[in-house]
């Protein structure tokens, strides 16, 4: 234990007092803030508005169709249809003439089907739909007109069934659509961590073996540690070095959340055209909406989420951690680890994709199974429990993964006491199962 200690020890302030890390660390959440900002840019970006000449000889879409930011109406008379239709493809400013037919006995199907979009470019998608959207809600207007139908009754009509669900099982408890919408949230969440953590943290374990064994520093360390020591030794170091990344990570995140809770409503009303917007927030009741919120996060049972998280965390890490590590061992460059990192990504992608059939049904044949085979269960087990999971069912899913995790650090050290000191010689499948029956 102390030299997997000093070795821990080594890997740790090794990792932390580059300058990389601490660059990264710090700048790494609002980079990703300005990628997500860069992101909206692009779509904003690729928005335009369209304009379109409208030809209504029906007589029901004029005064009636709006012009918004992205499209504009502009009506013509009638007898404008040949000349405007000829010299459409000339036009500079007009992306297309809507020639909307008579209405003839009420015939609305007839209107739909002889009215026309002629264009002279390229619209998108979401342009077309927008124009239909429009001419249908002006027909769904005159249709309810024709029956004799008033506003109040179709807003009647249009009432979704509330319908009022409790849970006898767990005390009779509501259990609404927000608060499905929360657990979904945490779920993905916990389920997102684990999954990049595992990742990202696994490839840098097997980057750090394999810079030792090419870098032959590995043959001096070996001769004072035994090969298990040190291969653990780097799993734990670099399982601190990502604690401290989160910690901070954390950290950040929560003063910037105590400072924009605080100063947005401020800075909002100092941009110009933002007093709208700060109204607009000000007439939503985030008091209440926080207070439903703070009330389903505080009815969840914590203190065994966190431990669950805690133990398929750790567990899960190490479990997979091992096997890059034994990975980096077997081989002299990143090329060749191609063929071996799938055996760790394949089984991890099933339990996270997997896991979003667990939102609609979380006690599901398929939720169960995977939250219980090690290879997934480090993120389906995480995914499933804000939703409520049996005691028997997380004891046996954290038995399981335990003997897993202590089969594959066995596994992992038998190949990494051979292969960390293997040079030249490119290891497959085959020879790496003679050094594991060995």
């Amino acid at each position: 234990m102390k030299n997997i200690f000093l070795i821990t020890r080594r890997e740790y302030l090794t990792q932390v007092k580059k300058k990389s890390f601490i660059i990264l660390t710090l700048l790494a959440p609002v980079l990703m803030i300005a990628f997500a900002a860069f992101i909206t840019f692009l779509f904003k970006a690729n928005e335009s508005s369209s304009t379109f000449n409208v030809i209504d000889k029906s007589g029901l879409f004029v005064g009636n169709l709006k012009s918004d930011q992205s499209i504009k109406y502009v009506f013509v008379p009638r007898e404008n249809e040949k000349a405007l239709t000829s010299t459409l493809k000339d036009m500079d400013g007009i992306e297309g003439l809507l020639i909307i037919p008579e209405l003839k006995d009420n015939n609305f199907d007839e209107l739909e089907k002889n009215s026309k979009l002629l264009i002279n470019k390229k619209i998108g998608f979401e342009t077309k739909m927008s124009v239909v959207a429009d001419l249908s809600r002006i027909i769904k207007q005159e249709k309810i007109k024709k029956l004799g139908i008033s506003e109040d009754q179709i807003i009647s009509l249009d009432k979704n069934f509330d319908l009022n669900t409790q849970n006898v099982v767990d005390n009779n408890k509501a259990d609404s659509d927000l608060d499905f919408g929360i657990k979904s949230g945490l779920s993905m969440v916990l389920m997102y961590a684990v999954f990049m953590f595992i990742i990202i943290y696994g490839v840098r374990v097997m980057r750090s073996v394999l810079e030792e064994k090419n870098n032959r520093v590995v043959e001096i360390i070996i001769s004072s540690v035994k090969p298990f020591e040190l291969m653990m030794g780097k799993i734990l170091g670099v399982t601190l070095v990502a604690l401290t990344q989160f910690s901070i990570w954390i950290t950040m995140s929560v003063l910037g959340a105590i400072f924009l809770n605080t100063g947005f409503s401020a800075m909002q009303k100092q941009i110009p055209g933002g007093e709208q917007s700060a109204e607009m927030i000000e007439k939503f009741d985030i008091q209440q909406t926080a207070s439903e919120v703070s009330h389903i996060l505080l009815d969840m049972n914590y203190p065994l989420i966190i431990f669950v998280f805690i133990i398929f965390f750790l567990f899960g890490y190490i479990f997979y951690s091992s096997m890059y590590a034994a990975i980096g061992s077997a081989v002299d460059n990143e090329t060749e680890t191609q063929q071996f990192t799938l055996f760790a990504i394949i089984p991890l992608m099933i339990g996270m994709y997997g896991s979003f059939t667990i939102m609609n049904n979380p006690e599901g044949p398929l939720g169960f199974w995977l939250s219980i085979i090690p290879f997934t269960s480090p993120v389906a087990m995480i995914a499933r429990i804000p939703f409520g999971v049996p005691g028997w069912q997380i004891a046996l899913s954290i038995f399981l993964l335990v003997i897993s995790t202590l089969l594959m650090i066995y596994i992992a050290a038998k190949v990494y006491r051979v292969g960390i000191l293997m040079y030249g010689n490119k290891a497959s499948a085959k020879e790496i199962w003679k050094w594991i029956r060995s």
